[in-house]
């Protein structure tokens, strides 16, 4: 516990449920629990916001935090965050995109201001970034990749650190053991593999389709579910029907409250990409609901996951590599179940929100130091 009640503000330009929506709000609410006031500035609008409220936060109202906005909404987001700063005597402006960073930098005051790097990409190496990563008093990567990548953009190494990923444990305790999902999708006692993720690109879709492919030549009943939305489902489902799984290869489409019940209904779940939220949570919810997770080395993975205990890592994305990594599990279901069971002892130890907030904690005690009482001159 911190040494005294914090008040912290998260800036977070996003709108949308999905890459640094959710473990914000996993975040703050173990910040919340631990005793913190938590307030919370996002975009408007949609389900990012609607998911706060569910979650009892109560957005800041009067801020715009539109990327491509007209200047004069960015000037009065710098009037609106002074005035949030001095009224609530914030203590720390926790950000989460280049353009909350720089607006939280602009408006900080004597407030200590902290960057989460939700995603390699959003690490960039030239000036004027660099500059204010230099200015910025705690900087946090959710994997050792973005971690890399932050030390070659020149952060330095006493303001950069890295904090495992966060999921909601009390979520996937329940249920009906995936009944109501392998009723609506008729598999009985079939084996299913599935996986969580946006149809995107870059998302490992294809390899792992492919990959199933293979397996299914030793186990004909086995059954692939593919849960989400996005721009890529119908080019899948192109690749699924070339290749005759269209009996195989389930869409299941975007599933939110039902979640739990998906993740139940299956045997092993895989991740072949890492998304834009490179703490890999979907890889942390299967753990949660005690399902092995078959995981490429990207993003978070090769830290979440602990090969032959809690899963398996695959080193590239040839479908031959997927398909013996899913086989391996197939065919040793007792190995699995111990996977599984192992996964959610690993995320109750290290991924819930209590301890995921003591770590944050431990880091905006350091930010504040370094901002020292003189506040500007840190």
């Amino acid at each position: 516990m911190a040494a005294r009640p914090l008040t912290i503000l998260h800036l977070v330009a996003n709108r949308w449920w999905t890459g640094s929506a959710e473990p914000v709000i996993r975040l703050s609410t173990g910040l919340r629990a631990r005793g913190h006031r938590v307030l919370l500035g996002l975009i408007a609008g949609d389900r990012f916001e609607q998911k706060a409220r569910e979650a009892g936060f109560e957005p800041l109202g009067g801020l715009s935090l539109e990327v491509r906005g007209n200047p004069f909404h960015a000037l009065a987001d710098r009037r609106r965050v002074r005035e949030i700063v001095r009224a609530h005597d914030v203590d720390v402006i926790h950000t989460h995109h280049s353009h909350d960073h720089w607006l939280g930098w602009l408006a900080r005051g004597p407030a200590a201001l902290v960057r989460t790097f939700h995603n390699r990409r959003a690490v960039r190496s030239g000036w004027p970034t660099t500059a204010l990563y230099r200015r910025t008093d705690s900087l946090i990567a959710v994997s050792r990749e973005i971690e890399e990548s932050a030390r070659h953009a020149g952060i330095p190494t006493d303001r950069l650190a890295r904090v495992d990923g966060v999921v909601d444990l009390s979520r996937f305790g329940d249920g009906d053991g995936g009944a109501a999902i392998r009723k609506e999708f008729e598999l009985g006692d079939a084996p299913v593999l599935g996986c969580v993720a946006r149809l995107a690109a870059r998302r490992g879709h294809e390899q792992l389709i492919r990959g199933f492919q293979q397996v299914l030549v030793d186990h004909p009943r086995a059954r692939l579910l593919l849960v989400g939305k996005g721009e890529g489902r119908a080019r899948l489902e192109t690749l699924v029907t070339e290749l005759g799984l269209g009996r195989e290869v389930l869409f299941a489409g975007y599933r939110d409250a039902d979640l739990p019940g998906v993740l139940a209904a299956l045997d092993t779940f895989a991740l072949m990409g890492a998304g834009s939220d490179e703490s890999c949570r979907a890889a942390l919810e299967a753990m949660a609901a005690a399902r092995p997770v078959v995981g490429r080395r990207v993003g978070a993975l090769p830290e979440t996951v602990v090969h032959g205990v809690t899963g398996l890592l695959v080193d590239d994305d040839r479908p031959e590599s997927v398909a013996a990594a899913l086989r391996a599990l197939l065919v040793d279901p007792a190995r699995a179940a111990a996977m599984g069971r192992a996964g959610l002892e690993r995320a109750r130890a290290l991924y819930g929100p209590d301890a995921h907030a003591a770590r944050v904690e431990e880091i905006y005690a350091a930010a504040l130091r370094r901002r020292g009482p003189a506040g500007p001159g840190a």
